[in-house]
């Protein structure tokens, strides 16, 4: 159980403002030798001290009030992870600041691997040098996460044919490849063994050492998996294929390594499962620095899945990532040689423009913050600038955004000069696997309006 002072602050993603901390309660804590009179501008310092590390995490802090009555309250973002923290006065290492991600299970991450499951991909949390967290393995990514990445790729490698020439020594009754002439001699005064040369030889074969090296770090995954560490759920959906893992590696004898040697020769699928496994077994080697999982990239793929989904529903089409290309002469450094939006819904003439925007809009709807404001609507001229790549005269668009429910509200933009009208939905969507068959349903409800009324080309009233 982690002690209360190897963590200066705890926070989820999307918060914000998180409760503000008392400039008089964090100096009596961690500043024990800073002025009381001063501590507003102590507190100044500390930020700055420590602003890369939390610009890596992609929190905010800031100052509230003055004198006696200062306070650090903070902003996160899409980011999870842990950062070891600096006092500023002395140099020394204080806690660590720790941002979770925004779920409402008992484990934190079994929603994230039952989504990462589902969408078929893995992200791997980012690291950067830094000193080791003060609350050391506590706040580190769990290694369940890593198992199942390590069992998805083996899934893939048991599918495909892995064999490898293993140099074994055979007995062969006549003079063949290379001979260990000594032990021939040793063995020659018997008459029996004259005709009986020990020979190496090259032998393909599936079952060589570098399978069982896999099959040792197959063992160690399916302890963790099956052990009281990995949340139930996540347990109910992979006990099946790690049956399925254990019957296709049985006759695999696990041999005990330290690093499986990934070579030049080897097939991308291979490759994969070999880093996948070093990072198992380097994972309680590996000291615990600052990390990050940026949680936007999942809610993106998400969307997209729920999207595809209700496209093949009502006979669209989904194109994710579909990039604008800008043609020039030349670019200035600064320009974007590109725009991309996440996805677009195309049905004969019609298209529909998907951003999905990992923010913390829905969780503050009548919060005053500027900060808010100024996010939506980079994120609404976004939408309807990739919007102008329709040629109707009715454009659509959905924002999305994470929340606690299902939600849907439409917003329409009419331009008085030409009455050419933009229809931007603002779509809620819970970030859980049980959340996508409601959301499914709501889409093809309205992406079916959408067509009615590009088909008659008229206005159509929500």
């Amino acid at each position: 159980m982690t002690k209360p002072l190897d963590v200066f602050c705890e926070i989820p993603c999307l918060t914000e403002q998180s409760k503000q901390l008392s400039g008089l309660a964090l100096q009596k804590k961690w500043f024990k030798s800073v002025d009381k009179r001063i501590i507003g501008q102590y507190l100044q310092k500390f930020i700055d001290y420590n602003s890369a590390q939390f610009k890596f995490i992609g929190v905010q802090p800031y100052i509230i009030g003055s004198d006696q009555s200062t306070a650090l309250a903070f902003r996160s973002s899409s980011f999870i992870g842990s950062i070891p923290l600096r006092a500023s006065d002395t140099g020394k290492q204080i806690g660590d600041f720790v941002v979770m991600p925004r779920f409402t299970g008992r484990d934190r991450f079994e929603d994230y691997i039952e989504i990462l499951d589902l969408l078929g991909t893995a992200i791997s949390p980012e690291v950067i040098d830094s000193l080791p967290l003060a609350s050391g393995k506590n706040f580190r990514p769990p290694l369940y996460l890593e198992a199942v990445k390590f069992i998805a790729a083996l899934e893939k490698l048991t599918t495909r044919p892995w064999r490898k020439f293993d140099n074994m020594e055979t007995v062969s009754h006549q003079p063949m490849g290379q001979i260990n002439w000594t032990k021939y001699i040793n063995r020659e005064y018997k008459v029996e063994n004259r005709l009986k040369f020990p020979a190496k030889q090259n032998v393909l074969s599936k079952f060589h050492t570098e399978y069982s090296e896999v099959r040792y770090v197959f063992d160690i995954c399916k302890s963790e998996l099956l052990s009281a560490n990995t949340p139930q759920r996540i347990k109910n959906t992979l006990r099946n294929k790690l049956t399925f893992l254990e019957e296709r590696l049985y006759h695999h004898k696990p041999k005990v390594t330290n690093k499986i040697i990934i070579r030049f020769s080897d097939s991308p699928t291979v490759r994969a499962c070999k880093i996948q496994a070093n990072k198992i077994l380097n994972f309680s080697l590996a000291d615990s620095t600052a990390w990050r999982v940026d949680f936007s990239d999942v809610f993106e793929k998400f969307i997209q899945y729920i999207f595809r989904e209700a496209a093949k529903e009502t006979g669209g089409r989904l194109f994710a990532n579909f990039k604008f290309h800008a043609k020039a002469s030349k670019h200035y450094s600064w320009e974007l040689k590109h725009i991309e939006p996440d996805a677009i819904f195309q049905k004969e003439n019609m298209l529909v423009f998907i951003d999905a925007k990992y923010k913390s809009n829905l969780y503050n709807k009548f919060d005053q913050s500027e900060f808010l404001k100024a996010d939506h609507r980079l994120d609404l001229h976004q939408l309807m600038a990739y919007s102008s790549f329709s040629k109707t005269d009715a454009k659509f668009g959905f924002l999305c955004y994470p929340s606690d429910q299902i939600e849907l509200k439409v917003n329409q933009y009419k331009n008085g000069i030409n009455e050419a009208t933009s229809t931007i939905l603002i779509l809620g969507v819970p970030l859980k696997k049980d959340s996508i068959h409601e959301t499914k349903r709501l889409l093809v409800k309205e992406l079916n309006k959408m067509e009615g009324m590009a088909t008659a080309h008229t206005k159509f009233q929500y």
